[in-house]
């Protein structure tokens, strides 16, 4: 399998020296796992480490302080109530940090079983023996696709406009977007299918609900290989409960995968001090090849 340069960030011990890409790994593959029969499952193939209770910005002068609530010991309050813009709708901009684990297995925690057309199962479970990790997107850096991007790990900046919601990944320099302006999305033969999906979003309450279609059929929904086919939708909830923390609640709508929709729901934290770092899939690979 390729063998991959871990980076990590890093806060210099010499204040004149700034913080740096710190190699902590020379050639690693990626992080495996083994599972019942033998087979084995690549879990991250993304080529680093983010150590992210260190800030990025070592590389600027003059930074403004950020206006965030703080405790009486000067660390970030997490737990303050979650900001609102001027005309009271609800500021979900930020960068934000997914847990470990959701894009391994998408239903993780989810107590009823993935219900799997009989085809879609029985690929599942092929891809999750190891036997086609050579053909997973993010293993031939080609995008994760949304839901999968939300939960690499890897942080991701929400930039919200009145008209306009971005979604901008560390992990591969991806990102993507969600109108507001009231446009509607219509399949037809003449959509050109994507990894990320054509986005419309709305505010139901205090939460943003963004619906995606028009997807290739080549995403991979997790790690263990849950299918998709060009007839997936997905419906994605995000709501700030605090200023440190957002629930994202996703549906999984594909009737040629899967016998009904089904979903979860994640917590993500916010980074308040720190910034997005540029990533290159395969700048540091140093070989390819091998035999399946």
């Amino acid at each position: 399998m390729p063998a991959f340069k871990v980076f990590t960030r890093r806060s210099s011990p010499n204040p004149a020296r700034p913080p740096d890409l710190l190699g902590v790994g020379t050639t690693i593959g990626a992080h495996n796992t083994f599972f019942p029969g033998g087979g084995m499952k690549t879990l991250l193939r993304l080529g680093f480490v983010a150590l992210l209770s260190t800030t990025a910005s070592a590389q600027w002068v003059n930074v403004p302080a950020p206006q965030i609530p703080r405790t009486p010991d000067g660390k970030p309050n997490l737990a303050a109530p979650a900001p609102r813009l001027p005309d009271g709708t609800p500021d979900l901009s930020g960068i934000w940090q997914p847990p470990t684990g959701y894009i391994r297995d998408l239903a993780r925690d989810v107590k009823e079983p993935v219900p799997f057309q009989p085809w879609a199962k029985a690929l599942y479970d092929e891809r999750a023996a190891g036997k086609f990790w050579r053909e997973e997107p993010d293993a031939n850096c080609l995008p994760q696709g949304v839901p999968k991007v939300l939960f690499a790990p890897a942080p991701w900046r929400i930039v919200q406009t009145p008209k306009i919601v971005f979604f901008v990944h560390e992990a591969f320099n991806l990102w993507w977007q969600a109108f507001m302006d009231g446009r509607r999305f219509e399949l037809t033969p003449d959509v050109a299918p994507t990894w990320h999906g054509y986005s419309t979003a709305s505010w139901q309450g205090d939460t943003l609900v963004v619906e995606s279609g028009g997807f290739n059929g080549r995403v991979w929904l997790d790690q263990l290989g849950k299918p998709s086919t060009e007839a997936l939708r997905v419906t994605t909830r995000f709501h700030r409960k605090d200023f440190g923390h957002m629930d994202i609640g996703v549906t999984i709508d594909d009737p040629k995968a899967y016998t009904r929709p089904w979903g979860n729901s994640i917590a993500v934290t916010l980074l308040p001090d720190t910034q997005l770092m540029e990533f290159i899939c395969l700048e540091n690979e140093k070989k390819t090849g091998g035999t399946r």
